[in-house]
């Protein structure tokens, strides 16, 4: 399993470079603006959803402020949407609730979670998401993080997000 100290040194393994940040956990993007951290625009929202019947399930990234419409989104991929229960998100990702991050697919050993990555974040020079953990922020590159999410055989979509 991929914990805090896991992506870390998978991160100095890969030479990637990155940005690490320590803080109190945090659950909502609220609380990550109440840390005061200056790049808040790099913030990434995630977002863990099903489909109706629980066959798929989809992590959506996108700028930390932005909101998602799930019925559009639905629409978009061919099914309906909600958010999957933390049971779910132990199972697939390996994750708690408040540290869902797109390093979580590290975890997802039988690739089955699709990844949907907003483009407006694909075009900032950093990203920030949590390390599997919410009591730190990671910042890298979104082509790194686009390479580890593919290299790890998740599906990979980037899609507009109004």
């Amino acid at each position: 399993m991929f914990g805090k100290q896991e992506v870390k040194t998978f991160l100095e393994e890969k030479n990637i470079p990155f940005e690490w940040v320590e803080h109190k956990a945090v659950f909502t993007i609220e609380e990550m603006e109440e840390l005061g951290l200056e790049s808040m625009d790099e913030i990434a929202k995630n977002l863990f959803l099903r489909d109706q019947k629980g066959k798929r399930h989809f992590l959506v990234v996108v700028k930390g402020l932005k909101q998602v419409n799930l019925k559009e989104l639905g629409e978009k991929l061919g099914t309906k949407l909600s958010f999957s229960s933390e049971e779910r998100l132990e199972k697939y990702l390996g994750l708690k609730k408040g540290a869902v991050t797109p390093l979580g697919v590290l975890n997802d050993e039988n690739c089955a979670v699709e990844v949907y990555m907003d483009e407006d974040l694909c075009k900032l020079e950093r990203i920030g998401v949590h390390p599997n953990d919410n009591t730190a922020s990671v910042y890298l590159s979104p082509a790194d993080l686009l390479n580890i999410i593919k290299e790890h055989g998740n599906s990979l979509e980037v899609l507009s997000f109004a």
